[in-house]
């Protein structure tokens, strides 16, 4: 169906060599684009490339730190040079640093708002001039139901993914004019290598969470396949500063 065709599309997915960014890469691929994964670790980016490649999809990698600006418009221009521009991007790179507020030192405060936000806006203005000469584009950060609900644990990560949300709002304003459409997804608690780690790290996660989620299951990195075509295609060419919960019902809970 062309609502959901993205045959031609060339989509780059920042830490999109694992977890939820490698579940959304390879919906993408799936519906016909062309995916390039974006990463610090060139192992695990080179690895998730062969992954998607062997299974007959389009991808690729490029290594790159997402909190360093250079690298960001270097990643973008190589981007642009080998496919001929950009359509998508995914602003999905994300850290957490689990500590109690006055723990927290601010140099690991920095840390997680650059990782978590500030790259998204150094990836999103590095893509504005390729999206805009295309004729528009389609831009998701991804969030977290930690942008709604607080945590003791979580206050520079909660943080990030509020200021994420904010974000969204403010450059679908800035970017309607040039056909630009800016979304957010909210993931809940998802089972990747981030939550195996909070679960070790926070006594009684697991038990609160199955308590609380009406689906009775963690989410899987293939459930944000279907948000990433729908905020990437034709399907929501009018829907923009919007933020797309994927959460089992977590948040519906009130």
């Amino acid at each position: 169906m062309r609502l959901f065709d993205l045959t031609g599309r060339v989509a780059i997915v920042t830490g999109g060599n694992g977890g939820i960014g490698l579940g959304m890469a390879r919906g993408l691929c799936e519906a016909g684009a062309h995916a390039v994964l974006v990463g610090r670790n060139r192992e695990k980016g080179d690895q998730a490339a062969s992954g998607l490649d062997a299974d007959g999809l389009k991808a690729s990698f490029i290594e790159a730190d997402v909190t360093d600006e250079a690298a960001c418009r270097r990643a973008v221009a190589s981007v642009v040079a080998a496919q001929g521009g950009v359509d998508i991007l995914i602003n999905n790179a994300g850290i957490a640093i689990r500590k109690q507020p006055e723990d927290y030192t601010l140099a690991e405060w920095h840390k997680v708002l650059d990782t978590n936000l500030t790259s998204a806006f150094i990836m999103s203005q590095a893509v504005h001039t390729s999206m805009k000469a295309r004729g528009g584009g389609k831009i998701i950060s991804i969030g977290s139901v930690l942008a709604l609900f607080g945590a003791p644990f979580s206050v520079a990560y909660s943080s990030s993914k509020g200021g994420l949300v904010q974000f969204t709002k403010a450059l679908a304003t800035a970017w309607a004019p040039d056909n630009i459409q800016v979304n957010a997804i909210l993931p809940g608690w998802i089972d990747t290598e981030l939550t195996v780690a909070a679960r070790a790290q926070v006594e009684g996660l697991e038990a609160k969470i199955m308590d609380r989620v009406p689906a009775k299951r963690w989410g899987k990195v293939q459930d944000f396949a279907g948000a990433a075509i729908f905020l990437s295609g034709a399907a929501s060419d009018f829907v923009t500063g919007t933020s797309l919960l994927v959460d089992g019902g977590f948040a519906a809970q009130g």
